[in-house]
Parts: structure tokens; C-alpha cells; sequence
């Protein structure tokens, strides 16, 4: 049943909406002005909101704005008896699905509300068709650390502030960044991955920002780079401490001016990106050692998120082990196999260099050379 927040400083207005909402079958809460709205949005999962412009403490549009920043995917009605034309394409312009003057027709109100539910079903399947796809696994484990990650996700996904994760390789940092984007108001825009230690230093800029036909002796056609690819959604820069100084200062300039010029060109192109960067290295001590820009630094780690390397999280092995079993089994299209609890406690012993990309080899091998129930023995002789 869709629950449906009313929010309206006239007692009156509110009766009258709750009533006819009732009786359709919406459950309702309702709320004074904005600012307790405000607050009951923040703390009740709601389907749809109503809300007047014209109220004290925060107004609707204030409201609609704020509402907005907490959860993107929540369509909100605006109802006023004040409004104008000018009011109202305002009010669509930052976000609201619709505009209804007061005294609202109740056949228009009841339409607008279901093409509004309608349309949330729509994004909610969307998003999910497309974790399917894109096939974005679920961050594994019930250990402090994870949780304390997952949490971290969840509260600055929505926003745009720029984050720097941080982890041995293998640790699952990309994991981190794909979700950041899954759950943030970019997701139906692109998520553009850039390993930056994959890229020789002198292809980095071109890479990140694009070239101008003829700016050097390979460059035969104009070539978009990431940061335009991103542009809507979110550009993962991977590796950032292996990045050469002179794309630092690049990167640094397009993250202060939202602005970049591709190589050999001297026009510049407003880009909307959130950034997210990874590395393994520690990069206050590439500061001192002069490889890496310390006001670089500051601009990309608003939100730091370490992701532990697995020996620092072996409680999450047996559960990181039933997800690769029956994963693989699913890709080998095949039964997924058991595995002995002594078999699991050595798993977890072990030192796990290469982390979660080892242990999933680990796994796979285990799954092709072990019988039907994967030993101890079998550990000890294909680890």
C-alpha cells in the first residue's frame, strides 16, 4: 500500500486531502510546514508527498529542494493557492513531477498521483534491471569494517561530494566506487573507469581529456576523453597516485572550474562529474616525497573510505566463500559444491596477499579439481 506524506500549514486542506487519499487506499502522514515535513521525510520511506508552497519555517520549493538532496527517486506534488505560471516551472524545474493550483480537481489530483506512482515503479525497475546487467555484486561480509563501509555508502551516495577509497589491491576499491554511483542521483547516468597506472604517462591527458586533431604526431582524429564521457554521471579514477604531476594539475583545475580543455585545443568545456579516486599507496606520504599534489589531495578526499584487506576481515571468509561457490557453480552451470567447516577454517588461516581477487581463484580452483564436497585435504594441496 503507497503511503503518501501531506504536507500544508491549513488544517482544513490537510483533512480533506487525508479523507480523499484514504479512501483511495493511500495510507497518509501529514505535517504543519516544511520544516517538520522535513523531518518525517528524513525518517519514513514515503512513496509520494504533497506539499504546499507557501508555509512557515521552510516553504515547499525550500522543501522540495532539500527533500531532493535526501532521496532523488520520491516524487512530490506541489499544491498552492499563490502560484503563477512562473511558480510553477520553477517548481518542475527543481525537481517537483507536478503542479496543481488550489482548490485542486480531485480527478486531476487522483491522475497526477497515479502517473507519479507509476513512474517511481518504473525507475525502481529500472535500476534494478540494470544491477542486473551491469551485473554489480553485493559488497560481501558482516564484519565492523564492511559495515561501517556500507553505511558510509549509503549516506553519501545521494550527494555529489567527491571521495577517495583507499585499500591493498585486490581489497574490492572498485566495488565501493561502482556502488557509490549505483546509489547516487548519477546512476542513470555513466559510470567512465580510468586506470590511471595502466596509462603511460604521456597518453594520461589525452586519456582524461581528449585531443584536438593534429595536436601531436598519432593524433589523426579529435578524441573525446573521460571526463566528457562522464559528463552526467561519474568518472572513477583508479590508481589516482600513479598519475604523472602534470595531469594532477589537470585534474585539479577541471575539479575547481568544472572546466577542461582537451590537448591541442584552447576551447573549454564545462563538465558536471563526480569524481571518486582509488589507491594503494599512501599518497600523504607520496606528498612529502613530492609525487602527488597536496591541495590535489584535499580536493579529492572530502570522504575517505578504507576498505580492509582480507586479512584484516577474516570473520567475512566464509561468507565471501558461499557467495564464490555458488556464483561459480552458476557460471560452470553446474550444482554449487559444499565445502567441510575444517576445510573453511583453514580458508581462514591462510595469508591472504592478494585478498578477495585471491581467494575468488582460490575458490574456482578448489571448484574445479576437488570432489563433490571440497576437503581439507583439498585446501591443503590446491591453495
Amino acid at each position: 500500500m503507497a503511503s503518501i506524506l501531506i504536507i500544508d500549514d491549513e488544517r482544513a486542506i490537510r483533512n480533506v486531502l487525508k479523507d480523499i487519499l484514504n479512501n483511495e487506499g493511500y495510507t497518509t502522514d501529514e505535517a504543519t510546514d516544511g520544516e517538520e515535513g522535513l523531518k518525517k521525510f528524513k525518517l519514513a520511506n514515503f512513496d509520494l508527498v504533497l506539499c504546499d508552497i507557501k508555509m512557515p519555517k521552510i516553504d515547499g520549493i525550500e522543501f522540495l529542494q532539500k527533500a531532493k538532496e535526501i532521496n532523488a527517486d520520491v516524487p512530490i506534488i506541489i499544491i498552492s493557492g499563490h502560484g503563477n505560471i512562473e511558480t510553477a516551472v520553477d517548481a518542475v524545474k527543481k525537481g517537483a513531477f507536478d503542479y496543481i493550483s488550489k482548490p485542486p480537481d480531485l480527478n486531476r489530483l487522483l491522475i497526477t498521483i497515479r502517473n507519479a506512482m507509476d513512474k517511481n515503479s518504473l525507475v525502481k525497475e529500472t535500476k534494478v534491471l540494470k544491477k542486473k546487467v551491469a551485473g554489480i555484486q553485493e559488497i560481501i561480509g558482516q564484519s565492523a569494517p564492511i559495515i561501517k563501509i556500507k553505511e558510509t555508502i549509503e549516506k553519501v551516495a545521494s550527494t555529489d561530494a567527491r571521495v577517495l577509497v583507499t585499500g591493498e589491491n585486490g581489497s574490492g576499491k572498485e566495488l565501493v566506487a561502482r556502488w557509490l554511483h549505483e546509489k547516487s542521483n548519477r546512476s542513470a547516468g555513466t559510470l567512465i573507469e580510468v586506470n590511471c597506472a595502466a596509462i603511460p604517462a604521456e597518453l594520461i591527458e589525452s586519456e582524461l581529456f581528449g585531443h584536438e586533431k593534429g595536436s601531436f604526431t598519432s593524433a589523426i582524429k579529435q578524441r573525446i576523453g573521460k571526463f566528457e564521457q562522464a559528463n552526467g554521471g561519474t568518472l572513477f579514477l583508479d590508481e589516482i597516485g600513479d598519475m604523472s604531476l602534470s595531469a594532477q594539475a589537470k585534474v585539479l583545475r577541471a575539479l575547481q572550474e568544472g572546466k577542461i580543455t582537451r590537448v591541442g585545443g584552447d576551447k573549454e568545456i564545462a563538465v558536471d562529474v563526480r569524481v571518486v579516486a582509488a589507491t594503494n599507496k599512501d599518497l600523504l606520504k607520496e606528498v612529502e616525497e613530492k609525487n602527488f599534489r597536496l591541495d590535489l589531495y584535499h580536493r579529492l578526499g572530502v570522504i575517505l573510505i578504507h576498505v580492509p584487506s582480507l586479512n584484516d576481515r577474516r570473520e567475512d571468509i566464509p561468507l565471501l566463500v558461499n557467495h564464490f561457490l555458488i556464483e561459480i557453480a552458476k557460471d560452470y552451470g553446474q550444482a554449487p559444491k559444499s565445502i567441510a567447516n575444517n576445510a573453511l577454517e583453514l580458508l581462514k588461516k591462510h595469508n591472504w596477499t592478494g585478498n578477495i581477487r585471491e581467494l575468488r581463484n582460490v575458490v574456482e580452483r578448489l571448484i574445479i579439481l576437488s570432489g563433490k564436497e571440497i576437503l581439507a585435504e583439498d585446501v591443503k594441496n590446491y591453495i
